[in-house]
């Protein structure tokens, strides 16, 4: 535990992962009724990441069965609703850090989830564009997101990504709405919107094969999200390093 120069105390990464997947582990649990096996944090002050794996209730397995996905992602989201102003509370109490967006997504093919977490911290005003998240193959992954980008809606204005860690990264892309999804999210269709684009285009993400030989990785796992206030979007891929 560290002693910031304003007198707070601040959990170092590791306390900050074990705190919060904790405590992530026991909400969903009492919410869900059953909690993911095991929850990875991944945290860099500004950008948190949260995996989880094995998450999945035995009525959502049965629904699952039934061909019900979509009404297991809509009972999904309106629980969410609920938790996320929980765990911005928690995030901010535990790091200092103020969240200001919160993005989730479910791999319910794999049992997973993940949520990302984009904020500022007392000593940084704004998220990070900063050169010790490059890695080989970026600019090659920029282009592949644009083109997959373009096939759902349009290429988006602007792309950042960070590779937080070997196995995390996390791909912000900035004004991707077109028109008519824009008039969508105006009327309130909000939960049409984000069924349809999450399923178009993780679709698209998944057809995708050249991920893998542009990171020289395996990808195991693909997450988006939309901020329709924001026009903005995060995709995390999940990356199981051979070596």
């Amino acid at each position: 535990m560290l002693l910031s120069d304003k007198g707070m105390f601040i959990l170092d990464n590791k306390q900050v992962q074990t705190e919060l997947a904790g405590f992530i582990g026991r909400t969903l649990r009492e919410n869900f009724g059953k909690g993911p096996e095991s929850v990875f944090v991944s945290f860099n002050h500004t950008i948190m990441t949260v995996y989880l794996r094995n998450f999945i209730s035995p009525s959502e397995s049965v629904l699952l069965g039934q061909q019900h996905e979509t009404m297991v992602q809509t009972t999904r989201d309106l629980l969410m609703q609920t938790l996320i102003p929980e765990f911005k509370a928690y995030i901010k109490i535990l790091t200092h850090m103020e969240v200001n967006e919160f993005y989730y997504d479910w791999g319910l093919h794999n049992k997973s989830g993940l949520f990302v977490c984009i904020g500022i911290t007392p000593t940084e005003s704004e998220a990070p564009i900063d050169k010790k998240y490059s890695y080989p193959g970026q600019e090659n992954l920029h282009r592949e997101i644009n083109k997959i980008s373009l096939l759902a809606e349009k290429t988006p204005e602007e792309v950042h990504s960070y590779l937080l860690n070997e196995r995390t990264l996390v791909v912000i892309r900035e004004g991707i709405l077109v028109p008519i999804e824009k008039e969508l999210i105006r009327l309130g269709n909000f939960e049409a919107l984000r069924l349809a684009k999450r399923n178009l285009e993780k679709r698209l993400l998944h057809s995708s094969g050249n991920f893998e030989s542009i990171l020289n990785t395996k990808v195991s796992d693909i997450f988006v999200d939309w901020d329709f206030y924001r026009d903005r979007s995060i995709i995390v891929l999940i990356l199981s390093p051979t070596s």
